[in-house]
């Protein structure tokens, strides 16, 4: 695998001889301090260009940055299935290499970029050749650190919490099996996902991020409450989902308790026992 040094390099080298290039920028994991150093991190990279439409229409201009193993276009793909894209103004790759590097790739015009530049808190500038990248402050994670949660919203995670499980339950009864693990994994677990990063931040006083789709939530749970989390997790039988389910239920109530407590707001208890009763009564069913 080529080494970070000589990804970089190669960026900014293809940069510099393109006179069509002005200007480059990094966001995304490697410009984050706090993130965990890997050889399998992405390199988000923007290309700031006088115009888009000669890429485009040279298609194998991209293989300049290595033998690809695979790539996706995603503008193209949006556009394929009638959403409105601008290709004029920014086109995206998202290329695979044969030795396991990923260059997610942006070619955008200036005044695409003034738009975008500096609403990204983990952004540095790479390459600027005509001092057309504004100033900004050194590359920071504070834009991604967990919310306070406001009581209408604590209170909204814990109800749509306990509401949905009956749903859950009623599609394990039913044998419904895709309906209870989507209602499972797309409804509660990302409420599940919202108080466990609610009781984090409390622990880190809120300047802490758990990454995209929560990545690094094992380094700020303790070992008791990762262990439970990982119990939420299940096969496709039911006896296992059931005992998903009562876990999800116990950690879920443990932080929320513990966030109640925090901002003083209210715990609805009521909510909690009745659906606890309720989710034994299903599962009890012949």
């Amino acid at each position: 695998m080529r080494s970070e040094k000589e990804m970089l390099d190669l960026i900014l080298g293809v940069a510099q001889k393109d006179e069509r290039v002005r200007a480059v920028y990094m966001n995304g994991s490697r410009t984050n301090p706090h993130a965990p150093k890997d050889i399998l991190r992405d390199y988000d990279i923007v290309y700031v260009v006088t115009e888009t439409s000669s890429f485009l229409e040279e298609e194998n201009w991209i293989h300049v940055f290595g033998e690809l193993l695979m790539m996706q276009e995603p503008d193209k793909n949006d556009r394929a299935i009638g959403m409105d894209m601008d290709f004029t103004r920014s086109y995206t790759y998202l290329m695979l290499f044969t030795d396991g590097n990923r260059i997610d790739l942006r070619i955008e015009t200036k005044e695409s970029m003034l738009e975008r530049y500096a609403h990204d808190t983990l952004t540095m500038p790479l390459l600027d050749k005509d001092n057309c990248l504004p100033a900004l402050p050194a590359p920071t994670n504070t834009d991604y650190w967990v919310k306070k949660p406001t009581e209408p919203l604590y209170l909204g995670c814990c109800n749509e919490f306990w509401w949905c499980l009956q749903n859950v339950a009623k599609g394990i009864w039913r044998d419904e099996l895709p309906y209870a693990k989507q209602m499972f994994e797309q409804v509660i677990r990302p409420r599940l996902h919202e108080m466990i990063a609610w009781w984090v931040g409390i622990q880190n006083d809120f300047q802490v991020s758990l990454g995209k789709m929560e990545k690094y939530m094992k380094a700020y749970l303790p070992e008791t409450y990762w262990e439970m989390y990982k119990q939420t997790y299940s096969d496709s039988d039911y006896e296992n989902m059931w005992n998903s389910v009562r876990t999800a239920c116990e950690l879920f109530r443990i932080l929320a308790k513990d966030v109640a407590a925090h901002f003083r707001y209210p715990y609805n208890i009521q909510d909690d026992t009745n659906m606890t009763k309720y989710l034994t009564h299903i599962r009890d069913l012949p």
